[in-house]
């Protein structure tokens, strides 16, 4: 019965109402963070060091190319949180709309269950 408290205790009403927002700023994140990764590959074939020495240009190149790697590695972590945000989003407004549509049901039960106390009363009373 704990649990039943608990959610007697969540506002509903506020959350229904954030549940859309939520998923259309998880929608936004996403795109942009596609739009970012796109940007940082078009900025790491941009990049070229010039340096007098070889030596020191084939180093700036090798640093150039780890951090190119580690940028693109971001990114795609960056990709997948949001996916991953939009998914958790996703579920979560399907989540609310199933407790909106069972809150109704039971609201239905409750007064069917009081109209049927109400006719086995009559009933009793009656008889």
């Amino acid at each position: 019965m704990g649990w039943l408290s608990a959610l007697k205790l969540v506002p509903w009403s506020e959350v229904i109402e954030a549940a859309p927002g939520l998923v259309r700023g998880a929608r936004r994140m996403f795109a942009h963070s596609q739009d970012l990764s796109s940007g940082a590959e078009e900025a790491a074939a941009a990049a070229t060091p010039a340096a007098a020495d070889p030596d020191s240009a084939a180093a700036l190149r090798a640093q150039l190319q780890q951090v190119s790697a580690r940028l693109e590695a971001l990114a795609r972590q960056q990709q997948d949180s949001a996916a991953l945000i939009e998914s958790l989003t996703e579920h979560n407004a399907r989540l609310v709309e199933a407790v909106q549509v069972l809150r109704l049901r039971q609201r239905w039960l409750a007064g069917g269950i009081a109209a049927l106390a109400v006719a086995v009363l009559a009933l009793a009373l009656w008889r």
